[in-house]
Order: C-alpha cells, then structure tokens, then sequence
C-alpha cells in the first residue's frame, strides 16, 4: 500500500479558557490514503469539526505531528499553510460561506486568483464547472439568488477550482433538504469517483454510511475505524491549469483587492461618505491656504512691481520704529542732487509731503499732498492717463502746477470735468492741473487715498515752510547691482553728512523678500493646522477601517480558506483605505476649487493661485494618510486566526 497522504500521530489540541485548558483532541493517530472517502462521525463537541479544520490547515496541533504527502505541517508558516489550503484542499462548508458581493463565477474563481492562474483560463474552468454542476443558467446570481442546494454546488465548484486533490466536508448536507442533500452525497460519489480524497465530517450515520471508511470519534478520542465498504480507491486525474507569470500574478491579486475594495466601499456609500469628510476637510484647507496665500502674494509682488524693483528710498532715522525721525532735518535736497550725478542713478527725486484740505469750486475733501521731482513718476513707474508731468523748471520757479491721480480726479471733478487746466486749492495755495495719472493698486506711494503732486520746492517754500526733505526716491539703472548701489548711497551720505548715520535706505527688493517670507511662514502656519485636519481625518479613517474589519471578519475566513495568503488580506485592505483618502483628497482639492471661485466671486481683489505641484502633493498627501493609518487595521485582518474568523457570524 502507498504512503498515506495524510498522517497523524500523537496528535491533541487544547484551547485556553481563562485559566483553563480544555482539551478537544487527545493523542489521535490516523492514516487517510489518496483517493479515500472518508467519514468522520461524532456527537457535538466530540472535536470532529476542530480536527477537519486541523487537517485542512486551518488550525494548528497544540501537540504531536501531522505530514501531509510527507511534509512536516507543523513546521509550516501562515504562506506555506495558505499554500497548502490554495493547491490541495477544497473545502465544502455547512453554511455554504459564500461571499455575498460576488456572483457564482467569482466565487468559484477566488481560489485560482491565488493561485495565479491566467485570467480567461480560470473563467472558462470557472463557468465548466458550474456547467457540469447544473448551475449554467445561474453563473451571473448572486448568493442571495440561489437556493440552498445551489449554493452548496457553488461552494463545490470552488472546492475543485485549483483541483481539490483533497476535499473537506463539513456538515455538508446539514442546512439542505433531504432531496438537495441527496444530491449533494451523489456528487461527492462522483467526485470520489474521480480520484478525490473525500473527508466527510457528520453527525448523521446515514451519511456516514455512504463513506467506504467510518472513523468515529468521541470526547477527542478516535473509538473506531471501520469500513464499510469496498475500497475503490482510484487516480485522480488531474487537469492542467495554466499558470502566469509571477509579476502578472501580484497584479492580478492586487485587482483583485482593488475590486474588493471598490465593491466595499459602494455597498457602504454614506459611512465611506463619512470617512472621507475628514480628508475632505483638510485637503480643501491645505490647497486653499496655498492657492490664497500664493494668490496674495503676487498681487503684492505686482504692485511692487509696478513701482520699480530696483528702487532704493532714503528716509531719516535709523529705521521706520525710530521716534526721533520728524525731528532729524538733515535729509536735504543737495544730498538728492549728490545721489543723482552718480553713475548707477537712473533717476532720483525728492519727496516731501503732507495732508491738506482740497477745494475745487464746491467740493472739498482732505487729500495727500506730495512734493516731488521731475523724475518722481519715472522712478515709481507711475503712467500718465491725461497731461504731462513736471519739468525741470517747474521744480527751479516753483511754479504752482500739480498732477493728481484718478482717485483725486474722481473726488474733486464730480460732474465729469476736463481737471487739465483747471485750478484747485491746496488749502490756502491754488494751483493748476498739468496732468492726471492712474492710481496705484494698494501698495506704495499713493495707495487708495486722493493724491496731489507738486513740485517739491513748491511744497517746501509755499506750502510746508520747510528745507528738509522726508525722504529720496532713488531708480537704480538696470546695469548696475542694486546692493552696490545700496553700499555707495550709504557710503555717500555718511559723508556729506560728516560722518553721521542719520538716514537709513529702504530696497525694494529686500521689500519683496519679506514679503515672500512671511506669505511662505504665513502658509506653512496656516497649511500645518490644515494637516492638523488631515490626521484627525486619517484617525477617523483608521477607526472606520477597524468597524470595517470586524464586519467583515468571515470574509476574512473565507479568503483565507480558499488560500489567500496574509499578504494578500492585507493588500485588500490597505489598498481600500488608500482608495478612500485617494478619492477624498480629489474631492477635497474640487472642495478648494469651488471654495476659490466663491471668494473670488464675493470678495473684489482676492486671487487664488492654484498650483499643479500643490494639488499633487495634496493628493499625494492623502494617500500616505491612508497607508499609514489604514496599515493598523490591514494588519490586523491579516493576522486573523482563520478558524476564528470563519466562526465569527
């Protein structure tokens, strides 16, 4: 006689209650031959179930050996044992243990997609076993479309996807009618026909009497093996499957999740809903903040843009906190005239400046009144919208002539008067409008207020009483290094000013500098209480994740009955988590977009920026949350017992 296939020796498994141990198993011996069909008989709780479960690699021996075609199994890791579960076990459950998403097809197909065979062959093997099962018209049902007996044929086509060189039965006919049962017990023959090893776990002696071998078992303990039949014992003949390529099979055990996945998450809309929103949430924050604050800054950018880049402002003082900076007077125009015969100037103008109350014919309103140099509107960048500028002599006669800005137009000539050439008073001083320019937007000299420019020497002798200047206006040429020129100005003043550091200089460009530097400190304080957010999502994802689990704790079973390796679950499982933070961040980031075109809408001047970078790194973002707090929960189903996870209802 051949070596068994399966052998058992000394065999006994305990389980720990409290602080007891109960043994449900005691030292059994048994040898099943291929091509068997075996019955094992038992009351409830006489350890029939725990010893099918041991035998098909289910569950483990607390002691003794068990080989299976010669194999150690108790030396064997979780992989191995799903191995052995995916190419030689087919197991046929009492309460069918079908997965409820899937239909007959996908079912029967579980246990190939583990195995790594090819997609077309595994279908077509699929759909010929439910064939020759009487299941044809039924490939497309669902579980919940078949009847009891029709779903025991399903589970028996599984049973035999990989080949079921061994088949393990538990209670098979125990939730079918007499006639389904029948048939099943007809089947079981034919496939013991075939050459299958065929183990039959019952408490019911008719069915036992079909079996060509009986072994009862009672209390743990094998009482007898008999036969009660022939043995008729044959070959199996086995069909070729065609496997694929490594690489294609871990593709198609990670669509294979992916499907899972996406079927979960469908069939529970409103609590993937409600695990996405905290993703959502932050997403939406986090792109918004960047886009504004990215916005914002270059609004500012431009505008200073718009008054020259390379321009440097001498003001009084040792710096804008200074007190004692309207009583410094040694700003003086000669200093103006020193800076502007240098070679890196391209134009300079003096500036002083002052409020007064405006008056043109009836209307009257406070306005900044600004004394300034010919080269005042060069060096600022200011266009003309009507006239003409200051000239050389305006500035030596101190002639009174003005040029106002739109916002001083709009104030003053209410009734939609030509201001060229008309004559507006300066407090007690008239003067004539030589020109108009368009306003600044917001930052620089002007900003939104009425603004009148005069000569500055005008300013000084008419209107001011004053020799000093308040500040100089410097346009460094394009050719020349601004920190050069920012060195020589300092350089030159200190000397005409005896040596004194009475002045300090103001570049545009360091201007612009802050400016980036506090809207980039600005957006990471604000972007790090939107990650905030973030976590607190990815925590309410991992939480739903662990609900998830344990719902789904027989499917867990299932998968690993069929030979699903640890891996494989958690695959399943990550990969859901993953795809729910994948899809919130996108909602998030059309969250962020609408939320801008709101503002934008709503608010006049604001300006959302949004940045490919950005949104990628959001999404991307997103997606780490999932795998980070959706790992816990994955590796938690991976590591399920399977015999418990199958128990579980």
């Amino acid at each position: 006689m051949s070596d068994p296939i399966i052998s058992l020796r000394g065999l006994t498994r305990r389980f720990q209650t409290g602080a007891e141990a109960v043994t449900v198993l005691r030292d059994v011996d048994l040898d099943i031959h291929r091509g068997e069909l075996v019955a094992i008989i038992g009351q409830s709780g006489s350890g029939k179930s725990t010893l099918m479960n041991i035998l098909g690699c289910l569950d483990r021996a607390s002691a003794g050996s068990y080989k299976f075609a010669g194999r150690d199994i108790g030396k064997l890791g979780p992989d191995a044992l799903a191995e052995l579960r995916r190419e030689h076990f087919g197991f046929i459950f009492q309460r069918y243990q079908l997965l409820p998403d899937l239909d007959a097809v996908e079912n029967v197909e579980m246990p190939a997609i583990y195995a790594g065979v090819d997609g077309g062959a595994r279908r077509r093997r699929a759909i010929d076993l439910l064939t020759r099962l009487g299941l044809g018209e039924r490939l497309s049902h669902r579980p919940n479309a078949l009847s009891g007996g029709q779903q025991q044929r399903v589970s028996v086509a599984r049973a035999l996807m990989n080949g079921g060189e061994v088949i393990l039965a538990d209670e098979p006919t125990g939730a079918l009618d007499s006639k389904s049962g029948k048939d099943l017990m007809g089947l079981l023959g034919e496939l013991h026909r075939d050459g299958h090893t065929i183990i039959i776990v019952t408490h019911d002696p008719l069915i036992a009497a079909q079996a060509e071998r009986v072994i009862e078992i009672s209390d743990g303990v094998i009482i007898g093996d008999r036969r009660t039949g022939e043995d008729t014992r044959v070959d199996q003949r086995k069909e070729p499957i065609r496997r694929i390529a490594r690489w294609r099979e871990g593709l198609d055990r990670g669509m294979e999740a992916l499907r899972m996945a996406l079927r979960a998450m469908v069939a529970h809309k409103l609590r993937t809903f409600l695990t996405m929103l905290g993703i959502i949430i932050g997403i939406a924050s986090v792109v918004s903040v960047v886009a504004l604050g990215q916005g914002s800054q270059e609004t500012v950018l431009e505008n200073i843009a718009s008054i020259g880049t390379n321009t440097i402002n001498v003001y009084p003082g040792s710096g804008f906190g200074d007190r004692r900076s309207n009583r410094i007077q040694t700003l003086l125009p000669s200093d103006a005239e020193a800076i502007a015969s240098q070679p890196y100037a391209d134009s300079v103008s003096p500036q002083v400046s002052s409020n007064a109350t405006v008056l043109f014919r009836n209307t009257s309103s406070n306005a900044s009144v600004t004394g300034v140099g010919e080269a005042y509107f060069q060096v600022n960048g200011r266009t003309f919208a009507a006239g003409v500028g200051f000239n050389q002599a305006s500035i030596t006669q101190r002639t009174q002539e003005a040029v106002i800005d739109a916002n001083a137009r709009d104030a003053f000539f209410i009734n939609g008067e030509d201001p060229i050439g008309q004559v507006i008073l300066l407090g007690r001083v008239p003067v004539r409008v030589i020109g108009v320019v368009e306003n600044v937007t917001g930052f620089g000299p002007g900003g939104n207020s009425a603004n009148v420019y005069v000569p500055y020497t005008t300013a000084m002798d008419r209107i001011l009483g004053q020799s000093f200047l308040n500040s100089i206006a410097v346009r460094v040429s394009d050719d020349a290094d601004m920190d050069e020129a920012e060195a020589e100005i300092t350089d030159l003043l200190t000397r005409l000013h005896d040596g004194k550091t009475d002045f300090f200089l103001q570049n545009t460009a360091t201007i612009r500098d802050t400016i980036e530097s506090t809207a980039a400190t600005l957006t990471l304080l604000i972007s790090t209480i939107a990650v905030i957010s973030l976590v607190v999502g990815g925590i309410g994802v991992m939480n739903i994740m662990l609900v998830s689990v344990s719902e789904r704790t027989k499917e867990i079973g299932i998968r690993m009955a069929v030979g699903a390796r640890r891996g494989d679950i958690l695959r399943q499982f990550l990969i859901e988590a993953v795809l729910v933070c994948f899809v919130g961040g996108a909602a998030g980031v059309a969250l962020s977009f609408g939320l801008g075109s709101l503002l934008t809408s709503l608010v006049a001047g604001a300006r959302v920026t949004y940045s490919a970078e950005s949104i990628m790194l959001a999404i991307a973002s997103a997606s780490l949350i999932g795998v980070i707090f959706g790992f816990m929960p994955a590796r938690s189903a991976a590591r399920m017992d399977p015999v418990e996870a199958l128990a579980r209802e």
